[in-house]
């Protein structure tokens, strides 16, 4: 990474922001799916999808643990949606005390990412593990949806995006401003890890693809101050 895009939000930060945490478990409210339905789920969309490649869009913490298995990957542009941290969780990388915040994909602008395409072969197995990763319940399936993505090639193809609009009573809209977003980030830590490593690791591993998300960046830094100062407060509250 050239000296210029340095990143402020560093390791050193993030691991300030680990704690242990129990795993509080799912919500009362959550109707999780059984191996039925994730089977259900992953014949209909191979059946949907035909004999077209099994491609499947990337913009967060799928880029760098996707849970499904490829056989090549590509960056690819998504027009008309955009990076969001709108969806409320109170379990992995939060707590029902410090929930936090998640990315999905909001309406408008755009989302330079990366797609996995699957052996055709394997479209099938793959799809319900990739199922079975991102759509822990009912509530995440009106979010699952096959979308145009456009490769730096000018190829159009069609993937499978998770997260992208949908209904859960999760997402926060209106969409939070930047300085409402860092401050969670920089505090929510669940069982899985804290915020504050998920947005590092996202914009560490999207510049591996050259993608410099202008929303992230900003971000990355406004969360590496919050940081410092919580930290700075502390150590003050320490000697007094």
């Amino acid at each position: 990474m050239p000296k210029s895009l340095v990143m402020s939000l560093t390791q050193e930060l993030v691991d300030l922001c680990f704690r242990e945490e129990a795993d509080p478990g799912p919500p009362p409210s959550w109707v999780p799916l059984g191996d039925e339905d994730y089977a259900e789920l992953a014949e209909r969309l191979t059946q949907e999808l035909g004999d077209a490649p099994l491609w499947i869009f990337a913009y967060g913490s799928l880029i760098w643990r996707p849970g499904f298995d490829s056989i090549a990957c590509q960056r690819a542009t998504l027009h008309g949606w955009h990076r969001s941290f709108s969806l409320k969780i109170e379990r992995g990388r939060g707590t029902p005390d410090q929930p936090g915040l998640m990315m999905m994909l909001s309406r408008g602008g755009r989302c330079d990412g990366v797609i996995y395409r699957v052996a055709d072969e394997e479209k099938r197995v793959q799809m319900e593990k990739a199922l079975r990763r991102e759509v822990g319940n009912r509530d995440a399936l009106a979010s699952m949806r096959w979308m145009p993505v456009r490769t730096q090639s000018g190829e159009t193809v069609r993937a499978l995006i998770f997260w992208a609009g949908g209904t859960s009573q999760r997402i926060i809209r209106p969409l939070l401003p930047l300085d409402e977003v860092a401050p969670v980030l920089a505090r929510a830590c669940g069982h899985r890890g804290s915020c504050a490593e998920y947005l590092y690791n996202t914009v560490v591993h999207l510049a591996e693809f050259g993608i410099r998300d202008r929303n992230l960046w900003r971000l990355q830094e406004m969360v590496a101050r919050e940081i410092r100062a919580i930290h700075a407060r502390e150590a003050v509250a320490v000697e007094a």
